[in-house]
């Protein structure tokens, strides 16, 4: 067992970890922050997306032990210091962006990852940013939607599919 240290949502985390568990797994059943869903072990879904030292990563595919002394971001970070929601989850929840929920975390994740990185993205740009997601519910028009509100932007002209 090795010991591993973090800073998960601005609070110190840590415990003991064998040298094979998943960041996902450590954050699920050592620290219960279940937000961060895990749908496929194999990096194809993105329902575990979290953000590490402020980058987007697919917790599934990264060893505990390799966020030693990291920062991380789960969907249980995300809400205002006063509990509600944020802009992103506020407008996924306006936009109708979700379903059954189970890749809304992922998806919440990379969206804020995507307008940290570009602030104004174009529709084509949140369909590309979002090829690592998948969601078997919605068919991604909402979601690109609200992630297109969450940026301030007009989404009135975005055409169903």
């Amino acid at each position: 067992m090795t010991q591993v240290k973090m800073t998960v949502n601005g609070k110190a985390a840590s415990g003991d970890v064998e040298g094979r568990t998943l960041l996902s797994q450590f954050l699920r059943d050592d620290l219960g922050l279940t937000g961060t869903h895990v749908g496929c072990d194999t990096s194809q879904c993105g329902a575990c997306v979290v953000h590490v030292n402020g980058e987007a990563v697919k917790s599934c595919t990264m060893l505990a032990v390799e966020a030693e002394g990291a920062e991380v971001a789960t969907i249980e970070g995300q809400a205002n210091a006063d509990g509600s929601l944020n802009a992103i989850q506020q407008a996924f929840q306006d936009h109708h962006g979700l379903q059954c929920g189970f890749c809304t975390p992922g998806m919440v994740m990379s969206a804020a990852a995507l307008l940290k990185e570009n602030p104004k993205p174009t529709e084509a740009d949140v369909r590309h940013y979002l090829d690592g997601n998948i969601c078997r519910c919605t068919g991604y028009h909402n979601i690109v939607k609200a992630i297109m509100a969450a940026s301030g932007q007009d989404v009135s002209a975005i055409a169903a599919e």
